[in-house]
């Protein structure tokens, strides 16, 4: 017969005779066509994201400062890379620009953007944004009643706030809190809007402006426009202006945005975020890929392994290597279509559930959409078309031994396992064990993301060497069982001692799984524990203050806080800030720019507030220009007090500070610890949304908050002493940790949740598949053995032990893999041991142990009857 013929009829006939064993291997495709898509299309939605554009939606252009920093560093080999990253702080554009572009043929308008914080002080310190209703236009907002301030003490507010024209009200902004009239009620959402002249003194920076919004004249297309403002920003050489405000090496003028761009000049959140979960998706799609490889490598593998004979006789026979190949090929493919394609369906769901489950942890800024145009989803069907790739690919290397063997040879060939393996697999296996274990000692000498980095490539190493070594693992398991089965197991002991010992391939198969679940799943489960352990534990430590006040809005007043400073019983005041710095390095000889989340303390008031840890130098050198370094960055940047070290703030700024002191605490309290005032200097809005009380000793820290309470409600208003009461602010004994906290990481709990959960439940039912195989594979011996006097109870017994001897050797493997890395990563990050909840490490086992026996049991009731 030709090969086609041939390769149909047998696939065909194949196909129904062996469909229960094909059915495990459904389960497993569909799972992996999903798990692929759904991260497939995330990582898509998230590339062609953008902010969101709302108080810009009517301006055809907007001009802000360019809100990336870049990073350049010659190569090793030659040449040159740079490394740029989004900033978190808001870079005003001069206010000179705004009469620039007015000036600019085809603009009809140039309308001035600048935000700033407002607290509701008479509404119990609600916190809104507060704005020009000038620039309401470019949204556009409209009034529902009342009318345009024309005052310096009259505003517009948004609904819902339950304040209507002609209401009184007590705002603060910029500092002050003044009384403002109501005159109108915009349809903008939690604004408060003032006239032009005066949001630009609140703002506090009436020489630079956020954005500039362009409203073109009739018959001016947008690139037209876009290229007329960027001609007119080039010529009148705005960037020079603009070092002026920046102070940064890597000065660049301002941008021009149109389109969905334009929101990136107002959501400052939506491009860094973008950027870390497109890096994480990334790291998890791929994880994901490697594991959906190995374990459908393993289950299309042992599918065929089964059918050795089969195939083998088949090639007795006369059948040719390239009809057993492509009646292989084509079985597989009629098996594997309908569940990839299945999965790739049930993905699109999928994939909004974890973009939603992202926005609802967090992970998202309200201000960033996920792009998914219709054309996204059809990448569903390359995934598809993947997850088919993989299972044929995995067939046509399963038949090849048969294929290849000489007729006469192919039945002996198939007829037992092999009793040695060859050199080539053995040699493969111990040097992806050896990478592992380099990539774990590389893990100790880093830290942070580029420690975690490496953690996780040595355990999925190890994980892939465990796999190719997986008859020699299962023959060392069954020697070291053989002794207690055979002498406390009776019939069913040695029964199990036996069949251990003779099918090291099939045992390989069972165990492989076991490893990959109990590795990942620790590692990715302790690694985050681990750390956040290590930094409550930190952050507890750290904790010396009696009492802590919580803000809302741009936070306390700074008359509160002086009354707090001078009230009776109060011994010290740390008003605690928070923002973000860049690190710029290099990795592997490229250009990294890393954004690290940092305090700002007082550093008068730091000793009886917080103890960071001394290390080396001192905390009260900390002021102006200085800075303290956590413990494990100054060890892997070589610095020490007196040292400089240039940092990034979140405006672009580029300092070089001197290390003041070194301290131990910093998985609690961030990796630089900087007085409030330089902090402060490089932030938008420095809002203190907490402040941490110490009181004198011998003071009753209850009857102290009692009697702040009172002192602060009746705080006397006046011009000279302006809101010292805490309007929105609360006074709480026993104060919580201070922690740094980033949204990268907020994100990275999430995703990785939302990995183990998946890849955790897809390997499982990948145990279980394995072992549904080898237990639908072993039925006629099981038979036989009944047939020579076996009892039920006895096989039943064997199988029991020879489950246990899986889930057994599975978890230790698997634990002793993940050990590696973990105790490399848990140094280097949280110099500490290890750590996983009793709970999940009890789960762990519970679940592998009820797979494993279910997968072992269950097949072979049919056998026992």
């Amino acid at each position: 017969m030709r090969a086609a013929p041939a390769a149909v009829l047998l696939a065909a006939r194949a196909r129904r005779t062996h469909r229960t064993a094909w059915s495990a291997v459904v389960v497993a495709l569909t799972l992996v066509s999903l798990l692929l898509g759904t991260f497939a299309l995330t990582v898509g939605a998230t590339a062609f994201g953008h902010a969101r554009v709302e108080r810009y939606a009517a301006a055809d252009a907007v001009v802000a400062a360019d809100p990336t920093t870049r990073y350049r560093t010659d190569l090793w080999g030659g040449g040159s890379e740079t490394a740029e990253t989004t900033l978190t702080e808001r870079i005003g554009v001069p206010w000179h620009t705004v009469g620039l572009l007015r000036k600019v043929d085809g603009v009809r308008a140039a309308v001035p953007d600048s935000t700033f914080p407002v607290t509701v002080e008479s509404a119990g310190g609600l916190a809104l944004q507060g704005g020009s209703w000038e620039a309401a236009r470019l949204a556009p907002y409209a009034l529902r009643t009342g009318r345009a301030p024309g005052a310096a003490d009259e505003v517009v507010v948004s609904p819902g706030h339950g304040v209507l024209p002609g209401d009184r009200v007590r705002l603060r902004a910029g500092g002050a809190a003044r009384t403002f009239t109501v005159v109108g009620v915009a349809d903008s959402r939690d604004a408060v809007h003032f006239t032009a002249g005066e949001a630009r003194r609140l703002s506090g920076r009436p020489g630079t402006v956020d954005a500039i919004g362009l409203l073109a004249e009739p018959g001016v297309g947008t690139a037209e426009l876009r290229a007329r403002v960027r001609t007119a920003l080039d010529r009148a050489r705005v960037q020079d202006a603009r070092a002026e405000v920046r102070a940064a090496d890597d000065v660049t003028a301002p941008r021009v945005y149109t389109g969905d761009d334009r929101g990136a000049a107002e959501q400052l959140a939506a491009a860094p975020a973008r950027s870390a979960l497109l890096a994480m998706c990334g790291a998890v799609a791929g994880t994901v890929l490697l594991v959906s490889v190995l374990v459908i490598a393993s289950l299309v593998a042992q599918a065929l392994r089964q059918r050795a004979g089969e195939l083998a006789l088949l090639r007795a026979v006369g059948a040719a290597p390239r009809q057993l190949r492509a009646a292989v090929g084509r079985e597989v493919l009629r098996v594997s279509v309908g569940p990839a394609l299945f999965g790739a369906v049930a993905s699109v769901p999928a994939c909004f559930g974890l973009l939603g489950l992202l926005r609802s942890g967090g992970a998202l800024p309200s201000g960033f959409e996920p792009a998914t145009p219709a054309w996204l989803f059809a990448g569903v069907l390359l995934t598809a078309g993947l997850t088919v790739g993989i299972a044929r690919l995995t067939a046509f290397l399963g038949c090849e031994p048969i294929a290849r063997a000489r007729p006469a040879a192919a039945l002996g060939a198939a007829a037992a396992e092999p009793v040695k393996e060859r050199p080539a697999r053995r040699i493969t296996g111990l040097v992806l064990l050896a990478l592992g274990i380099s990539a774990a000692g590389t893990a100790t000498l880093q830290s942070g993301a580029v420690a975690a980095a490496a953690a996780s490539a040595a355990a999925l190493t190890m994980v892939v060497g465990c796999a190719v070594l997986g008859p020699w693992i299962a023959r060392g398991a069954s020697r070291v069982a053989a002794g207690p089965l055979r002498r406390f197991g009776g019939p069913a002991g040695r029964l199990a001692a036996a069949e251990s010992a003779t099918g090291a391939r099939r045992l390989g198969a069972a165990i492989t799984p076991v490893v990959l679940v109990t590795a990942f799943v620790l590692v990715q489960l302790a690694a985050g524990a681990t750390l956040s352990r290590a930094g409550d534990e930190q952050a507890v430590a750290a904790m010396r203050a009696d009492l802590a006040v919580t803000a809302t809005g741009d936070g306390p007043a700074p008359g509160a806080l002086d009354r707090l400073r001078g009230a009776p019983g109060v011994a010290a005041v740390n008003d605690v800030l928070r923002g973000t710095v860049v690190l710029a390095g290099r990795e592997a000889g490229s250009p990294v720019l890393e954004r690290l989340p940092v305090l700002g303390v007082t550093p008068d008031d730091l000793s009886l507030t917080l103890a960071p840890g001394l290390v080396e130098g001192s905390f009260a050198d900390l002021g102006p220009g200085t800075v303290s370094v956590g413990r494990d960055r100054a060890r892997s940047m070589d610095l020490r007090p007196g040292d400089r070290v240039r940092l990034r703030f979140g405006d672009g700024a580029e300092r070089s500070l001197r290390v003041a002191a070194v301290h131990e605490r910093s998985l609690a309290l961030g990796d630089f610890l900087f007085p409030r005032t330089e902090l402060a200097a490089h932030l938008t809005a420095p809002r203190s949304t907490e402040v941490l009380i110490a009181a004198t000793p011998g003071t009753d820290p209850a009857a102290l908050r009692a009697r702040l309470g009172e002192r602060l409600a009746t705080a006397p208003a006046s011009p000279a002493a302006p809101a010292a009461g805490l309007a929105g602010v609360s006074l709480h004994l026993d104060p919580s940790p201070v922690r740094v906290v980033a949204e990268e990481q907020r994100a990275g709990e999430i995703l990785g949740g939302v990995a183990v959960v998946a890849i955790g439940a897809f390997t499982v039912i990948a145990v279980l598949s394995t072992l549904t195989l080898i237990g639908v594979g072993r039925r006629p011996a099981l038979r036989l053995l009944r047939l020579v006097g076996a009892g039920r109870a006895q096989l039943r017994g064997m199988l029991c032990a020879e489950a246990a001897l899986v889930a057994v050797a599975g978890l230790v493997v698997g634990a002793g893999v993940a050990m590696v890395p973990l105790t490399a990563f848990s140094f280097a990050t949280a110099r500490t041991m290890p750590y996983l909840p009793p709970l999940q490490g009890l789960l762990i086992v519970g679940v592998v142990a009820v797979t494993a026996a279910a997968g072992t049991l269950l097949p072979a009731r049919r056998a026992l009857r």
